[in-house]
C-alpha cells in the first residue's frame, strides 16, 4: 500500500488532505490550550473559595475552630488548596508536554509539507515542458511532411507538363528534395524527443512522484502517530495527579472521621458552664392562715420590706445595691472589664484566670530564657574581652530581671484569684450547671423577657444564691471603699404591667399594677432603674413597665 502507486494521479487531493491533517492538529492544540485555561481558572476559584471560608485571625470565628467539626472543616479547606494545586499541575504539564511541543511540531510539519509539494510541482512542470516539446516537434514533423508532399506533387506536375521549361522542372525537383530532407530531419527530431519524453514520463510516474508521495505518506503517518501520543500524554497528565488527589480526598475523609460529637459537647460545657448550682425549691406559702404565715425569702413582701430578713453578702445588707453594678454597667459599655474577671460566672472566671496565669508563665519563661542568654553572653565577654564589654549588658540584665519580677507578682495575683475561685466552686467531678434566672411560671410575659431576666443590668451573672443546703456558692466580699452614693432624683413614674420577681442582686421585685418612680432610663440594655422608697431601688426589665417621664426633669427624653 503506497500513495505513490495507488494515488499517482491525486496530487491535488493529497495536498488538500495533508492541509486538513495540519488543521486537525491545530484544532487539538487549541482544545488542550482551552483545557489548561479551564484548569487554571478552576484552581483559582477553588483557592478563592478556600480562602473565603478560612477563619479570620483574632476573630470570634477563630475561637470556633476548637470544635472537632470546625477543625475537620478547616482541614477540608486546606486539602482543597492542595487539590487546587494539582489542577494547576495538570495545566502546567499539558502546556509544556502537549501545547508547546505540538505547536513546534506543527511548524516543522508545515515546512516539510511545503518542501515535498514544491518538489512535486517542480516534477510536474518538468514533464509539462517535455510534453510541450514533444507536441512542438510533432507539429513541425507533420507540417514538414505535408510540405514535402506538396513539393513532390508540384514537381511531378511540372515534369509532366511539356510546356514547362527544363529549368523550371529542375527547380521544382530540387525544391521537392529540400522538403523531403526537412521532413526527414523533423521525423528524426520528433522521434528523439518522443523517446526522451517517454523516458521522462516513465521516471515521473514510476520514480519521482512515487518517491514524493511516499514521503508525504510517511509525514502524514507521523502526524497521526504524534497526535495519538499527545492524546496518551493528555490522559497520563491527569492520571499522574490522581494519587495525590486521592490523598487529598482521603485526608478529608480522615478529618471527617475525626469529628467527635462527645468532645464538642464537652467543649460547649467548658465554654458556657457558669459553675452555679441550680436554685432550690420555693417554699409553700400558706395563705389560709394569714395571721400566722411566715415570710418566704422569695415572696414579694420580702422585696417590699415587710419583715425582710437580711441576707449577708460580705457584711453588706440586701437593702443596698451591690456597689459594682452601676459602675460596671458603665465600664462594660465602654469596653472595659474587671481585671479579676469578677463580672463572669465562676466557671468562666476560673477559665479566664487560668488562661491569664498560663500566659504570664509563658512570658516569665521567655524572659528567663532571655536572661540566661544575656548571662551566657556576659560570661563570654568576661573570658574574651576583645569580643565586647561585659558592663554593657548589666543594664539589659537588670531590666530583664525587673520584668521577671513584675510578671511573677502579676502571676501571683492571678493565681490568688484563681485559688479563691477554685475554693468556692463545687468539686470538679460534680455536674455543676449554669444557674438560670427564676421567673413567675404563671406569667406569660416572662417568656418574652427571659433573656433579660437571666442576667443583671450590667450583663454579668450576679444572681442570689439559695441559702438552703451546703456547698452553694457564697457571695463575694466587697471592700469598704464602696460607699453609699447620693440618691438620684426621680425623672418620672412607671406602672408595672406584669409581676416581676427580682432575684438578681441589683434588681427589684414589682407587682402588676404597682406605681413606682423612675430614676434612670433604659440605656439600651433592656433595663430601667426604679425606686419604691428611700431604701428600695433597683432595675426591672423595661418591657415589664410603662414609663411616664417628666418632660421638665433633668435628662428626660421626649417620647412621641
Amino acid at each position: 500500500m503506497s500513495w505513490g502507486t495507488e494515488l499517482w494521479d491525486q496530487f491535488d487531493n493529497l495536498e488538500k488532505h495533508t492541509q486538513w491533517g495540519i488543521d486537525i492538529l491545530e484544532k487539538y492544540i487549541k482544545f488542550v490550550k482551552e483545557r489548561t485555561e479551564i484548569e487554571l481558572s478552576y484552581a483559582k476559584q477553588l483557592r478563592n473559595l478556600a480562602k473565603k471560608y478560612q477563619p479570620k485571625k483574632n476573630s470570634k470565628e477563630e475561637e470556633e475552630y476548637r470544635y472537632t467539626a470546625c477543625k475537620a472543616f478547616l482541614s477540608t479547606l486546606n486539602e482543597m488548596n492542595d487539590y487546587a494545586g494539582q489542577h494547576e499541575v495538570i495545566s502546567e504539564n499539558m502546556t509544556s508536554n502537549i501545547t508547546v511541543e505540538l505547536a513546534r511540531y506543527v511548524q516543522e510539519l508545515k515546512q516539510e509539507r511545503k518542501s515535498y509539494f514544491h518538489d512535486g510541482r517542480k516534477a510536474q512542470q518538468h514533464i509539462e515542458i517535455c510534453w510541450k516539446q514533444l507536441e512542438s516537434s510533432k507539429r513541425r514533423f507533420e507540417r514538414d511532411c505535408k510540405e514535402a508532399d506538396r513539393a513532390q506533387q508540384y514537381f511531378e506536375k511540372m515534369d509532366a507538363d511539356i510546356n514547362v521549361t527544363k529549368a523550371d522542372v529542375e527547380k521544382a525537383r530540387q525544391q521537392a528534395q529540400v522538403r523531403h530532407q526537412m521532413a526527414e530531419d523533423s521525423k528524426a527530431d520528433y522521434s528523439s524527443i518522443l523517446q526522451k519524453f517517454n523516458h521522462e514520463q516513465h521516471e515521473y510516474y514510476h520514480t519521482h512522484i512515487p518517491n514524493i508521495f511516499q514521503k508525504i505518506q510517511e509525514m502524514e503517518e507521523r502526524r497521526i502517530v504524534r497526535i495519538g501520543e499527545s492524546m496518551k500524554t493528555y490522559a497520563e497528565v491527569d492520571r499522574q495527579v490522581i494519587p495525590i488527589i486521592g490523598k487529598c480526598l482521603d485526608e478529608i475523609v480522615k478529618a471527617a472521621e475525626s469529628i467527635d460529637q462527645k468532645n464538642d459537647s464537652q467543649l460547649v460545657i467548658e465554654a458556657y458552664k457558669s459553675g452555679f448550682e441550680p436554685p432550690g425549691d420555693i417554699e409553700f406559702e400558706d395563705y389560709t392562715q394569714p395571721m400566722k404565715r411566715t415570710v418566704s425569702d422569695n415572696s414579694l413582701s420580702n422585696s417590699r420590706g415587710e419583715g425582710k430578713p437580711e441576707l449577708k453578702f460580705g457584711g453588706k445588707s440586701k437593702g443596698k445595691l451591690w456597689p459594682f453594678i452601676k459602675k460596671n454597667k458603665l465600664s462594660l459599655k465602654l469596653g472595659a472589664a474587671p481585671e479579676d474577671f469578677r463580672n463572669l460566672p465562676p466557671e468562666q472566671r476560673r477559665k479566664k484566670l487560668q488562661q491569664k496565669v498560663d500566659e504570664l508563665n509563658k512570658e516569665i519563661q521567655k524572659e528567663m530564657d532571655q536572661r540566661d542568654a544575656i548571662t551566657k553572653m556576659k560570661d563570654v565577654y568576661l573570658k574574651n574581652p576583645q569580643m565586647g564589654d561585659p558592663a554593657s549588658l548589666d543594664h539589659k540584665l537588670t531590666e530583664v530581671s525587673q520584668n521577671i519580677e513584675k510578671l511573677r507578682l502579676e502571676a501571683q495575683k492571678f493565681e490568688a484569684w484563681l485559688a479563691e475561685v477554685e475554693g468556692r466552686l463545687p468539686a470538679r467531678s460534680e455536674q455543676a450547671r449554669r444557674q438560670s434566672g427564676m421567673f413567675d411560671a404563671q406569667n406569660p410575659a416572662t417568656v418574652n423577657s427571659c433573656a433579660q431576666d437571666r442576667e443583671s443590668p450590667d450583663g454579668s451573672y450576679t444572681e442570689e444564691q439559695s441559702q438552703e443546703g451546703e456547698g452553694k456558692v457564697l457571695a463575694t466580699d466587697f471592700d469598704d471603699e464602696f460607699d453609699e452614693e447620693e440618691p438620684l432624683p426621680a425623672i418620672g413614674t412607671c406602672k408595672a404591667l406584669y409581676t416581676f420577681e427580682g432575684q438578681n442582686e441589683g434588681t427589684i421585685s414589682v407587682v402588676e399594677g404597682e406605681t413606682l418612680y423612675v430614676i434612670e432610663e433604659d440605656k439600651g440594655d433592656g433595663w430601667t432603674r426604679i425606686r419604691r422608697n428611700e431604701d428600695e431601688e433597683g432595675y426591672v426589665p423595661t418591657s415589664y413597665v410603662e414609663v411616664y417621664l417628666d418632660k421638665n426633669a433633668k435628662g428626660a427624653k421626649t417620647y412621641i
